[in-house]
C-alpha cells in the first residue's frame, strides 16, 4: 500500500527564516515582504501570492545601498 501526500496547489512562503524588517525600507531583509505582506499571507489567495512572489526580486536592491562599514570610515579620513 502506497502512503499517498495530499499537497494543496498554492505559492509556497518565500520565507528564509531571516525575519528582520529593514528599518527604512521596511520590507523583511530575508524575504523582502513587507510587514503587512507576511501578516496577510495564509489569508491570501493563490493569484495574490504569485504577484507578490514575482515582485520580490526587483526589491532586493532597495536593501544592497550600504552607507557605511570600513569603505565610508576610510573615505572620511
Amino acid at each position: 500500500m502506497t502512503n499517498v501526500v495530499w499537497k494543496r496547489n498554492e505559492v509556497e512562503s518565500p520565507c528564509v527564516q531571516i525575519c528582520v524588517v529593514h528599518p527604512t525600507e521596511r520590507i523583511c531583509t530575508g524575504c523582502f515582504r513587507t510587514i503587512d505582506e507576511i501578516s496577510r499571507w495564509s489569508k491570501m489567495d493563490s493569484a495574490e501570492r504569485a504577484e507578490i512572489m514575482d515582485e520580490l526580486p526587483s526589491r532586493k536592491p532597495r536593501l544592497a545601498k550600504r552607507r557605511g562599514g570600513r569603505s565610508a570610515r576610510m573615505n572620511n579620513t
